[in-house]
């Protein structure tokens, strides 16, 4: 069942997820009927989502026969023991995540131009400390590069995102949690801790 409690409404918040993550996974029909799932990074750029590969390959050719697509991009940041919320049952195992899912239509990005520019995106997100030239289609060691990927925009028409640190939760089930997050002190721990303070106004006020 969905839970509208953890669906987010403000797409600034979602564009600022796309730009965090990088990994995501492409879903494709394939020709036999089965659905095709493909993890590749992807960029965000000009209200489109970008891809890029070989110009050969099986969701190459699920793509030149059917264009719908899904693109699913999720992080999790913290596993939550049910020990945190009951000393008996499993039942209050969980995890806090940000989810986003995408449906729109693939198109193959032909122009070197619009190329340049998608792939340029790509390396503003992957390498922001550059160390290289930048990508230009008049340039002759690019040219043959340009030619030789394949680049695909995926044209959204529906995105949704879902977030969840705990919005379901009473208050005191979330100091629990808090504080275990506080002693057990894993990578994303502090930011887990943070981000519920974020999403749930009721933990907010009395922290």
């Amino acid at each position: 069942m969905r839970r509208k409690e953890f669906e987010v409404m403000d797409q600034e918040e979602t564009l600022q997820f796309l730009q965090e993550v990088s990994f995501g996974v492409l879903g494709s029909n394939s020709e036999d009927g089965w659905p095709q799932l493909t993890p590749l990074n992807f960029v965000y750029h000009e209200g489109c989502l970008y891809f890029h590969g070989s110009h050969a390959g099986q969701k190459m050719k699920n793509l030149k026969s059917d264009t719908r697509v899904t693109f699913s991009i999720a992080k999790e940041y913290a596993i939550i023991p049910s020990y945190w919320s009951d000393a008996k049952l499993a039942c209050p195992a969980t995890a806090f995540f940000k989810s986003v899912l995408i449906k729109g239509h693939a198109e193959p990005v032909s122009d070197l131009q619009q190329k340049a520019a998608a792939l340029s995106a790509f390396m503003q997100k992957l390498q922001s400390e550059g160390g290289y030239e930048q990508i230009d289609p008049l340039d002759s060691d690019y040219i043959p590069q340009l030619k030789a990927t394949s680049v695909v925009r995926i044209v959204i028409s529906e995105m949704s995102a879902k977030f969840k640190f705990g919005q379901n939760m009473q208050e005191d089930r979330l100091e629990r949690i808090s504080e275990g997050l506080v002693e057990r002190n894993l990578e994303l721990d502090a930011e887990t801790a943070a981000l519920m303070k974020a999403y749930c106004p009721h933990h907010r006020k009395q922290s």
